[in-house]
């Protein structure tokens, strides 16, 4: 597939890969938006490049937990001889840790940082998950949190009564979805203790750049610490 693909019109910056295009993804079959070779999804390719440029993610000796591991990186991090690399799920047998969000099986101050993306949109309890988040993180220690946003909404929607998977799926865009986050999802992981610092990255970029690694131009990086 990688070979039907080939050319140098847009660049992964997670696996290097050069390519014409990047394959469709999404139930719409959005054009342009997933890596052959490695799958990335412009979340991932914008929290590669943070990791990067903005974090000692790749140098600094570093206890990490990784919740809900995504593909691109679950290699990858697994590779790194500066982290000490933890991986948890509620189901995935792959991880190293089954656990619920909401009572994760960790001393408090266990981890330097976390990573938890598209995660917390499934999540009843929220702030009971924001929570356990604040507490496994050490102090000066940083989470990266990133969700479905909208936006448009000035505050978040959500109605926990509504359990009909169409139904969920028409409001908060996809079926197993207990909410539509808005332009409030700073304010809402605050309540947990955490100072989110949202990152603009992909206007610091460029749009040239951000047209060759297929970037979200409209998403922020959320960027939690512990202080």
């Amino acid at each position: 597939m990688t070979l039907f693909y080939k050319g140098n019109n847009v660049e992964c910056p997670v696996c290097k890969g050069h390519f014409r295009k990047l394959l469709p993804y999404g139930p719409k079959g959005f054009d342009n938006r997933l890596c052959p070779k490695c799958l990335s999804l412009e979340r991932h390719r914008l929290i590669w490049l943070f990791l990067n440029k903005k974090t000692d993610f790749f140098s600094a000796d570093l206890k990490v937990l990784h919740i809900a591991p995504e593909q691109p990186f679950l290699k990858r991090f697994k590779s790194l001889k500066n982290i000490e690399y933890v991986t948890a799920d509620l189901e995935s047998p792959i991880a190293d840790v089954k656990m619920d969000i909401r009572e994760m099986p960790f001393e408090d101050n266990s981890f330097d940082v976390l990573l938890c993306n598209h995660v917390l949109e499934h999540i009843d309890n929220e702030q009971k998950a924001t929570s356990e988040i604040f507490q496994g993180i050490e102090k000066g220690g940083w989470a990266i949190l990133q969700v479905p946003l909208d936006a448009s909404l000035a505050e978040t929607y959500e109605d926990l009564s509504i359990t009909d998977p169409k139904e969920r799926e028409k409001l908060f865009g996809q079926y197993d979805h207990v909410r539509l986050y808005g332009r409030d999802y700073p304010q809402r992981l605050e309540k947990s203790g955490l100072k989110v610092l949202p990152d603009n990255m992909v206007q610091e970029i460029g749009n040239e750049l951000a047209e060759r690694y297929r970037l979200d131009k409209t998403e922020l990086l959320y960027y939690c610490i512990k202080e």
